[in-house]
């Protein structure tokens, strides 16, 4: 159903400067979205979009004529061809707005090349921010937001993710990552493998949606239940920060002496990482100079 209230045309568009404007789109609900955001696609000269059928909907619901104004697809696959069609149109005096599928322009989406591009020829590059993900989840998981780092998508192999979750096991602050249904299970043993299964974590799915959903849990309490349960629609996940400071050296030289009387050096590693969510690297040095000094 359309709102009469923002229903825009050509007679009450706004003027806007020539240059390249970023929009944030709703990840769920269409009413979403921000008063600039609709005036700017009311009023661009051209509209570029990942998704051209996904924004011709939203204009549709909220009243926004195309009237004759070119779109265009620019998304992964749309290569060089149409950065260079919408850096043309900026030379030609146009404004241009992008809007991502869902969310905010150039987090986890396409864009970056077009904006940088952009930039680097002299020209206005700016935003109407609004919705995301990756935020609206960390403000309802639970978990420390005064430090956090979004890390996107996790590689496909099982060893390449493990490798990916590593580098950010000493990150201090809640970690946010995106993940399909189809993979979320799998990622979610590959983080109780490397950040320690009795790390908290939360996974919030269909934000904004119908059937919006908050799972929290420790990562060995989500893993169990992921084995049993099929999760559907977009995902995100949340780690929380390690605690570190529980464990001081020779808290962890005492756990890992323990450890190597029955287990292997690489297993009595593993053992240790769990139980306290130390950083690998740390605790496999440890283990290698308690074997010089035997």
């Amino acid at each position: 159903m359309k709102d009469a209230a923002i229903v825009m045309t050509a007679a009450n568009r706004v003027n806007l400067p020539v240059g390249l404007y970023f929009i944030a789109t709703p990840i769920g609900t269409a009413r979403d979205i921000t008063l600039r955001a609709l005036d700017i696609l009311a009023s661009a000269d051209v509209l570029a979009a990942e998704d051209t059928r996904s924004l011709r909907r939203l204009m549709d619901i909220h009243g926004i004529a195309l009237e004759g104004r070119p779109m265009v697809a620019y998304h992964d696959h749309s290569g060089d061809g149409a950065r260079a069609k919408l850096l043309g149109a900026l030379k030609d005096g146009k404004s241009v707005a992008y809007a991502s599928e869902a969310g905010t322009p150039l987090i986890a989406d396409p864009g970056y090349q077009l904006g940088r591009a952009a930039r680097e020829e002299g020209y206005l590059v700016t935003a109407a921010p609004g919705p995301s993900a990756a935020i609206a989840a960390l403000t309802i998981s639970g978990l420390p937001s005064d430090s956090f780092f979004f890390a996107g998508f996790a590689p496909n192999a099982t060893g390449q993710r493990q490798t990916f979750f590593r580098a950010f096991v000493d990150v201090p602050g809640t970690l946010i990552f995106y993940e399909s249904p189809n993979r979320v299970a799998k990622s979610i043993k590959d983080m109780a493998t490397v950040f320690g299964a009795d790390r908290k974590a939360v996974i919030a799915r269909e934000l904004t949606k119908k059937f919006e959903e908050v799972l929290s849990g420790s990562l060995r309490d989500l893993s169990d239940m992921l084995a049993t349960r099929k999760l559907k629609g977009e995902i995100v996940v949340l780690v929380a920060r390690g605690e570190r400071d529980a464990f001081t050296d020779s808290d962890l030289e005492d756990l890992l002496k323990t450890e190597l009387k029955t287990l292997s050096v690489k297993d009595a590693v593993a053992s240790v990482m769990q139980e306290t969510g130390v950083a690998r690297r740390k605790i496999y040095q440890m283990a290698l100079q308690l074997g010089n000094d035997a």
